[in-house]
């Protein structure tokens, strides 16, 4: 109850503080007394997912101007980004919570069963939504093929699985010993997350809030937050999270008590290094074979330009603005009748 009441509240505030700080001409025509209390009463979310079905319905209809589509793309990607907020802030602990309760008690229930794929699955699409979002925000990128997004998810599935595991056997032998590993490894992503000089929303106490919900994302996955080159935060990160979760496990194995219950859980934790070193060798096939960027290159092999002069017109999301130029730093012009938004 306390991970599902933490996660509404945070999103529910991350919401209000977006649509403050949106120019009028993004914002739903309704006064903000009455956008407030929906806030208030948890409800914002779901005011913002049935106001883009209402302008989604418009644009389907009828033939919509380039305004209305840049209007929609900007009202599903803060969707999008508020639903990984609350997967990673609601599912993932809870997902952790649940493989623990099936290990501790060797036992589960279909519905276990079938609600521990749910989760795993519902943490991997959230971030493969994120990122097909955020790409529909430049008009001169790719959009994600069938097959980059497949690879895409699977390499995200994973570098999750095992993180997952490495924490529920933890738990299995310190239940308590977890309470105190969030928080610690928890101050390190925000701290890292901070030194990297973050500036999403408009003033510092938002940002700060920001900042820790990136912070828990980074607990379970790769996040990018900032601009520049991507590949030495990269490194660092899953030297870290590889680290800390061989720790985890490793503990477990040495603290364990010989018990014939549990002893499937030896190759089931010694199959979750390899998964993870695959995790890296498909994202790595990613960006070198996969992604939208190499494929243009090797269709037209136009020069890399700067990404700041590929974003939309008026009206602008800055949110959006400062994301696109930490996940894209640079921009690859894509042919006419592949760009975003053609038909």
């Amino acid at each position: 109850l306390a991970l599902l009441a933490t996660a509404s509240l945070a999103t529910q505030a991350c919401s209000w503080l977006w649509l403050r700080s949106d120019p009028p001409a993004l914002r739903p025509e309704r006064p903000l007394w009455l956008l407030a209390t929906l806030h208030l009463l948890q409800l914002g979310f779901l005011f913002r997912c049935l106001h883009m079905l209402k302008v989604g319905w418009k644009v389907c209809r009828a033939q919509a101007e380039e305004e209305e589509r840049r209007h929609m793309a900007f009202l599903s990607h803060d969707i999008s980004m508020l639903r990984l907020f609350e997967t990673f802030l609601e599912n993932a602990p809870q997902l952790t919570l649940l493989l623990y309760i099936i290990l501790k008690t060797n036992k589960a229930e279909p519905s276990q069963c079938l609600g521990l794929c749910t989760a795993f699955l519902c943490v991997t699409w959230a971030l493969v939504d994120y990122h097909q979002s955020l790409r529909t925000f430049l008009q001169d990128k790719l959009e994600l093929s069938w097959g980059s997004s497949v690879v895409y998810f699977l390499w995200n599935l994973f570098l999750i699985c095992p993180r997952v595991l490495a924490l529920a056997l933890f738990a299995l032998l310190w239940p308590y010993g977890l309470a105190l590993h969030f928080p610690l490894v928890w101050m390190a992503m925000f701290l890292w997350v901070s030194l990297q000089g973050t500036h999403f929303m408009d003033s510092l106490c938002p940002e700060q809030l920001y900042r820790a919900m990136v912070a828990v994302v980074l607990y379970f996955s790769w996040f990018n937050v900032s601009p520049g080159r991507t590949l030495p935060r990269s490194i660092i990160y899953h030297s870290f999270i590889l680290t800390d979760s061989s720790l985890l496990a490793l503990s477990w194995l040495w603290c364990r008590s010989p018990s014939e219950e549990l002893s499937y859980l030896v190759p089931v934790l010694s199959a979750a290094l390899p998964c993870y070193l695959l995790g890296l060798s498909l994202r790595v096939a990613y960006y070198q074979r996969l992604h939208p960027n190499v494929w243009a290159q090797q269709q037209d092999g136009f020069d890399e330009v700067d990404a700041s002069r590929s974003y939309r017109p008026e009206p602008v999301n800055r949110r959006m603005q400062w994301l696109a130029q930490a996940q894209f730093p640079l921009s690859q012009p894509a042919a006419q009748w592949f760009l975003n938004g053609a038909a």
